[in-house]
């Protein structure tokens, strides 16, 4: 069954909003289970904790880029696949796992060398050994997306979580400081790898020569270079703050990204999961294709604009009550990066139109163009501290905007004008919900926690019935009402 396709095409429009609703529920569990870590840890580990880490991570998780070598995806998108290639698949991930934790383990001198922190060499042959973990499950995962098993694959990210906490924040409490981080992420790894084991059983075969697996890894090898040099811009940020600023200037700065990340992951993540395997079934229907585009850019538009604006606003009010007062250093830093969500998650949306198109290549080149302007950004930004840094992100980030569109559209069924067309609404209905929650401030100006509610729910209402009006709105509204018995029968059934 793991093996057959025929059943894949069947009621695609039913699948595609039944996983998205599962996994955007499970991602909102995510979130607060997220939000409440943060919270709790903030108050128990300091912003050079953090640092510390956050030096490290930026080496692992340059190399985690490397470890799926873009065959989960391959494995999700190939029309037919056999036992024989996911075998060989497997195997073939297993092998860049161990060579990827040699690797980082052999770097661990050179990373405590490099920003002058000793205790780093061990920090880093600790995490190197998460690769190994994470690295046995990447196919079985796979076939579970590729079959739109979105409920298992949300229980076992929850529970994954929940297991990271606990161990977090018991490290943390036992006085263990920024080695209660390390531990948690090795136990994500475990916890990950046994729950997908067990909901997935399947047991690989032996590699096998002339399975076809030659066009999977070269499909694999373009979205690899695109994520690998995608990850080394999005985090030269880190490493240039811990190397010339410092490790408590990096706290500030990497906590406030994480806090700006959150809400976007929770609606792009799933989004993307869905949207890619559907749109890659409707390029040779442009009509389709055009209109399951704009309701998807609609719905990313429509959630992550109202989140950005609020976040820009009630920054210094945020950052105090999900990390404390200590962390006050972050809020300049968060209402910047806050207004980089607001075209992120949607122009992000490019690379699924170049991916589901068959454009890998200039997804690849052109994401190379961008990352490099991410960079000189960065390095621009640097004399000025991490408020500088995140200003000249953001300034790139618009400069980008209409260039990246217009070269990555051509040739698509989509176009720059129905992109505009299409976050037109949702940016209006934003201006006017912050014209609302702005006079409530101006009117009271208390700094109590029961008025930053008023405000909070003054906002969510006039962003909601003017929302209303909206026809694409009432519909979404529809959809899920219609649609939310079986979502959550089917959750049920499959827990």
């Amino acid at each position: 069954m793991l093996f057959q396709s025929g059943h894949l095409s069947r009621d695609l429009a039913r699948k595609s909003v039944r996983g998205g609703m599962t996994t955007i529920g499970s991602q909102g569990v995510q979130f607060v289970l997220r939000i409440a870590g943060t919270a709790v840890l903030a108050r128990l580990l300091t912003p050079a904790d953090y640092g510390l880490i956050g030096m490290v991570m930026v080496v692992v998780n340059f190399a985690t880029m490397f470890k799926d070598a873009g065959l989960s995806m391959a494995t999700v998108q190939k029309k037919d696949i056999t036992h024989e290639q996911i075998s060989t698949l497997f195997w073939l991930n297993i092998l860049i796992s161990v060579v990827l934790c040699l690797c980082v383990l052999a770097c661990s001198p050179l990373v405590a060398w490099f920003y002058g922190k000793p205790e780093l060499t061990t920090v880093t042959v600790a995490l190197s050994f998460s690769f190994i973990l994470s690295g046995l499950t990447i196919q079985h995962e796979a076939l579970q997306r590729r079959h739109m098993r979105f409920g298992t694959l949300a229980g076992i990210r929850i529970a994954s979580q929940v297991i990271t906490m606990i161990v977090t924040i018991g490290l943390a409490l036992f006085g263990w400081r920024y080695w209660a981080l390390v531990g948690g992420t090795l136990a994500h790894a475990f916890a990950g790898s046994l729950l997908t084991f067990l909901f997935c059983p399947w047991v690989p075969g032996r590699m096998q020569k002339g399975t076809g697996v030659r066009e999977m890894l070269k499909f694999g090898g373009y979205l690899t270079g695109f994520n690998s040099i995608n990850y080394f811009a999005r985090n030269a940020d880190n490493v240039l703050i811990g190397k010339f600023i410092g490790a408590e200037a990096l706290g500030f700065y990497s906590r406030a990204y994480t806090l700006f990340m959150m809400p976007i992951s929770q609606i792009r993540g799933p989004i993307n999961q869905v949207a890619l395997p559907v749109l890659s079934s409707l390029r040779n229907e442009p009509e389709r294709y055009v209109k399951y585009y704009q309701y998807i850019l609609d719905i990313m538009a429509t959630l992550t604009f109202p989140m950005m604006v609020y976040c820009a606003i009630e920054a210094d009010f945020l950052i105090r009550l999900l990390l404390g007062p200590q962390w006050l250093g972050a809020v300049p830093v968060f209402r910047i990066l806050a207004t980089v969500g607001l075209i992120q998650s949607i122009a992000t949306t490019w690379g699924f139109v170049v991916i589901s198109c068959g454009y890998v290549k200039r997804y690849f080149f052109w994401g190379t163009i961008n990352a490099i302007i991410c960079v000189l950004s960065f390095i621009l930004g640097i004399p000025y501290g991490i408020n500088g840094v995140a200003g000249f992100y953001a300034i790139a980030n618009y400069i980008m905007l209409f260039p990246t569109l217009w070269i990555c559209f051509s040739g698509t069924p989509v176009s720059v004008s129905l992109f505009c067309k299409t976050i037109l609404a949702p940016f209006c209905v934003s201006i006017l919900a912050t014209g609302c929650i702005m006079l409530s401030k101006y009117f009271c100006e208390s700094d109590t926690l029961g008025v930053h509610g008023l405000h909070l729910i003054i906002f969510g209402i006039s962003y909601v019935i003017v929302s209303w009006v909206r026809p694409s709105c009432r519909d979404t509204f529809k959809i899920f009402l219609r649609e939310f018995p079986i979502t959550f029968a089917t959750k049920t059934q499959t827990g």
